[in-house]
């Protein structure tokens, strides 16, 4: 496959047993064989969305020692301000040239996970932007919700089989930025090469070229998304969860040609991960005599603090 395909989540709403039943196989397919889409029809309307980038790009435009306040330590970068190269994907030692921010789960002041998660962090320089922030954080879940609808009934489950993991789940909304690059790089890149940790993500700003896909023979391919299009991929949690049935793709964003260096880039992808308790070992319908189980047993939670501590955001 060398490109990414499009879907249609108003066909899953639409009411009509063959349309849901023609998105269900459409992402199902496109999962099972590049682990991306592009989709259309999410819950983001256009004013939220400006309203997302102008909070975002006026936080990162905040002076160093600004943005260094809401610093949290001793959270593995959950919620609030992460510095520029702070983080590393897997496997490489040279820092990703981003910085970037946490909006992590709302909860009630009597939910279980009240003491489990961090709490979220207020700008004070930025009335809106906590505010906005939450807005997109919900319509995102929202998203997502369905997509985990859909997925479960092509796995054959029930369809609400994800609802009670998800709900109130560990996931992050991450605004980016990508300064300009000043110096030559010496082989670091805006984001290396890597999976993502969660269920799944779904990534706004993927329109301009920088965001990179490997099929299956190893190629690397544009993942460009329409202006109305969030780019969504599966991540390592689901993919173990289904045997690898439903691939965890690896992914990049590469710098920018040369006479781009001077640009900002801005992405803000949503990792939707369930409760820390969620199971995930293989599902029983995904393992047969052709595809033999893959993966120790583990959870969501014990899963995640072990990706988190090869990242260099926990350390050991």
């Amino acid at each position: 496959m060398d490109k990414i395909p499009s879907v249609d989540l108003r066909d899953f709403l639409s009411g009509d047993p063959e349309r849901k039943q023609k998105f269900v196989n459409e992402i199902g397919k496109a999962y099972e064989e590049i682990g991306f889409v592009a989709l259309k029809g999410h819950f983001l309307d256009d004013k939220l969305v400006d309203e997302l980038y102008e909070e975002v790009k006026n936080f990162f435009a905040l002076p160093t020692e600004t943005k260094q306040k809401y610093e949290i330590p001793g959270i593995g970068g959950q919620r609030g301000y992460v510095g520029f190269g702070k983080e590393t994907a897997k496997g490489f030692k040279k820092g990703d040239l981003k910085e970037f921010w946490h909006f992590g789960q709302y909860v009630s002041e009597d939910s279980r996970y009240k003491d489990e998660y961090p709490d979220n962090v207020m700008v004070e320089e930025l009335p809106k932007f906590n505010e906005v922030g939450k807005e997109a954080y919900q319509m995102l879940e929202k998203t997502g919700q369905y997509v985990l609808r859909a997925l479960a009934l092509y796995l054959n489950l029930d369809e609400f089989y994800f609802d009670d993991k998800i709900a109130e789940g560990n996931s992050i909304l991450r605004p980016i930025h990508y300064p300009p690059i000043t110096q030559e790089p010496d082989d670091a890149v805006r984001a290396a090469a890597h999976g993502d940790i969660n269920l799944i993500t779904l990534l706004m700003g993927s329109q301009g070229k920088g965001l990179q896909v490997q099929n299956h023979k190893g190629e690397w391919i544009d993942a460009i998304a329409e202006p109305d299009e969030l780019m969504i991929n599966v991540g390592d949690m689901l993919s173990r969860h289904t045997n690898n049935k439903l691939k965890s793709t690896i992914h990049r964003v590469v710098n920018p040609p040369r006479e781009l260096w001077g640009t900002s880039r801005y992405s803000i992808p949503f990792f939707m991960h369930p409760v820390s308790s969620m199971s995930l070992n293989a599902l029983e319908n995904c393992i047969d005599e052709d595809h033999p189980k893959l993966y120790d047993d583990t959870t969501a939670g014990e899963f995640l603090h072990e990706r988190l501590i090869e990242l260099g955001l926990i350390k050991k």
